[in-house]
C-alpha cells in the first residue's frame, strides 16, 4: 500500500513517496534558470510542489499523468503546505497500484448499478421504462456509467461519481415529487437518469480526468441527445411528444443559458430537475472542498471559484480555533506643525486717496 498519502502529510516533514503528476509547468527564476511548478496528488488529495535546483537534468524526463517518486521537504508557505522537491524519478506503471492514486466512490460500482436498475424497474410509464432499460442494458453504456466521474473537477470528480450523483438525485426526487403532487415522478426520474449520460463520452477517465475531443467539440448535452435519439428509434411507438419532453429535460438541466443550457426549464419536472441537480452538485462541491483544503491555520478555506466564496470550517470554528495573525504596519501619523498666521489678503489697488487710507488701516496688525 502507498504511504504516505497526501492527507497524512505534516509540516516540516521529510517526504519520500510516489505521487501522480496532475499539473506540470516549467517556469523561469529571475536569474533565467528553470524551475518546476507541479501539482501532485493521490486518491486523498493534491499538494503544490516546487523544484528549484538541478531542474534542467530532470524536467524533460516526465510529463503530466506520469507517476513520480520524490524526496523533499514539506513546509508551510502562505498558510498552505508546499513541497520543495530535492530529488525525483519517474516510475513505471507496473510498479503502481492505480487504486492508490485515483479518487473513487466508497461504494462498489456493481452495488450502485443494481440500485439504479431497481429505480428503473419501478418506473410505471412503459415507454420511459423501456427507454431507460435500453440505455442501461447496452454493455458499453453500462460499463462506462458505472465508473465515469460526474465532472472533471467541480463535483463528484471521482471514479463512480456520476452514478453516485444520479442515485443521490433519485432519493431527492422521490421526496420532492411526493411534496408536489402535480409532478410526474416517472418523467422526473427519467430526467435524473439521463440528464448527464453524455458525460460517459464527454470525459476521459483512464488516468487523470479530462475532456475527450468529442466532449470538447459537442459537450455532454448534445452527446446525450444523440444517445437518447438512437435508443428511441429502437422502441416501437415511442410517443414523439414524450421524446421532446425528455430532450427538454436534458437541454435545460443547467437552468440558465449563461450556464450552458440552450433552454431554461419550461415545465415543472424540468425546473425541479435543475434545482435538485444544482443542490446536489453544490453540496458535494462544498464537502469535497472542505475535505481537500490544505490551509494550515484558521477557520476558513481558500476561495472556491465555482462556489464564489470561501467556506467556514465549522468544527474548527466551534472549537475556538484562533485566527492566523497577519502583522500590520502602524499607520504613520501626520507631524503636527505650529499654526501659521493666515496670509494677508492681496492688496487691491484703490482709485482714490480715501480708498488707499482705508486699505492701509485694514492691513495694520490689531
Amino acid at each position: 500500500m502507498k504511504s504516505p498519502y497526501v492527507s497524512e502529510l505534516q509540516p516540516n516533514q521529510i517526504v519520500t513517496a510516489t505521487f501522480l503528476v496532475q499539473y506540470k509547468d516549467i517556469r523561469q527564476k529571475k536569474t533565467g534558470e528553470p524551475y518546476l511548478s507541479l501539482i501532485l496528488g493521490d486518491r486523498t488529495g493534491e499538494i503544490d510542489a516546487k523544484m528549484w535546483d538541478n531542474v534542467s537534468e530532470v524536467m524533460e524526463t516526465f510529463d503530466r499523468d506520469d507517476f513520480l517518486k520524490i524526496r523533499g521537504l514539506l513546509q508551510v508557505y502562505q498558510n498552505r503546505l508546499q513541497l520543495t522537491i530535492h530529488k525525483l524519478q519517474k516510475q513505471t506503471d507496473t510498479d503502481i497500484d492505480f487504486t492508490d492514486y485515483f479518487p473513487a466512490s466508497l461504494r462498489h460500482p456493481d452495488e450502485m448499478f443494481a440500485e439504479l436498475m431497481a429505480v428503473i424497474r419501478a418506473v410505471q410509464n412503459p415507454h420511459l421504462r423501456a427507454l431507460l432499460t435500453a440505455m442501461m442494458e447496452d454493455p458499453d453504456i453500462s460499463r462506462r456509467y458505472k465508473i465515469a466521474p460526474a465532472a472533471k473537477s467541480i463535483h463528484h470528480a471521482y471514479i463512480g461519481g456520476l452514478i453516485e450523483h444520479v442515485l443521490s438525485l433519485c432519493s431527492l426526487a422521490r421526496v420532492t415529487a411526493a411534496h408536489y403532487p402535480h409532478v410526474d415522478v416517472d418523467l422526473l426520474m427519467a430526467g435524473v437518469v439521463l440528464h448527464d449520460i453524455g458525460k460517459i463520452h464527454e470525459l476521459t477517465y483512464d488516468r487523470s480526468f479530462g475532456y475527450s475531443s468529442e466532449g470538447q467539440l459537442l459537450g455532454h448535452i448534445i452527446i446525450a441527445l444523440r444517445m437518447v435519439d438512437e435508443k428511441v428509434r429502437l422502441i416501437p411507438d415511442f410517443p414523439p411528444r414524450l421524446h421532446t419532453l425528455i430532450d427538454h429535460l436534458i437541454v435545460s438541466h443547467h437552468g440558465e443559458m449563461d450556464f450552458g443550457s440552450p433552454k431554461v426549464p419550461l415545465f415543472p419536472e424540468a425546473l425541479l430537475l435543475h434545482h435538485l441537480d444544482n443542490l446536489d452538485s453544490k453540496m458535494e462541491t462544498m464537502r469535497a472542498f472542505l475535505h481537500k483544503d490544505r490551509h494550515v491555520e484558521g477557520c476558513w478555506t481558500g476561495y472556491n471559484a465555482s462556489l464564489e466564496r470561501s467556506v467556514l470550517k465549522k468544527q474548527k470554528f466551534l472549537d475556538g480555533e484562533p485566527e492566523p495573525v497577519t502583522p500590520v504596519a502602524p499607520i504613520p501619523q501626520p507631524v503636527q506643525s505650529k499654526p501659521q498666521p493666515a496670509p494677508a489678503p492681496p492688496a487691491v489697488k484703490s482709485q482714490s486717496l480715501f480708498g488707499e487710507k482705508l486699505q492701509g488701516a485694514l492691513l495694520k496688525e490689531p
